[in-house]
């Protein structure tokens, strides 16, 4: 079993940034996808970034060249950063991991808002 826990959450202004970062307890041997999600009310969750386990990296187009995702393999932590942040990038931000196409975990959530 699989616990997911994001931290870096919180509120700024546009054009700022933030940092999430998600940890998981239990060690990940191998996995298809981590990678982050969000939802905003009355949106779908939508894919923000995901990275493979071989390091490939794949991103929303709303996102390109201002949100960077990475992984520190030591601390078994996946981070969000994000810069130049805009009032739509306002959501609840979910961690993922994918283990296989059947097993998949993901966080309880953390709320980002940025203001105009």
């Amino acid at each position: 079993q699989v616990q997911l826990v994001e931290s870096g959450g919180g509120l700024v202004q546009a054009g700022g940034s933030l940092r999430l970062s998600c940890a998981a307890s239990g060690s990940i041997f191998s996995f298809n996808t981590m990678g982050w999600y969000r939802q905003s009310p009355a949106k779908q969750r939508e894919l923000v970034a995901t990275l493979t386990s071989r390091g490939s990296t794949n991103y929303a187009d709303s996102v390109k060249g201002r949100f960077t995702i990475s992984r520190d393999i030591a601390k078994n932590t996946v981070y969000l950063q994000m810069n130049s942040l805009k009032p739509e990038d306002t959501a609840v931000y979910y961690c993922n991991v994918e283990i296989t196409k059947r097993i998949s975990y993901w966080g309880q959530g953390t709320q980002v808002t940025v203001s105009s």
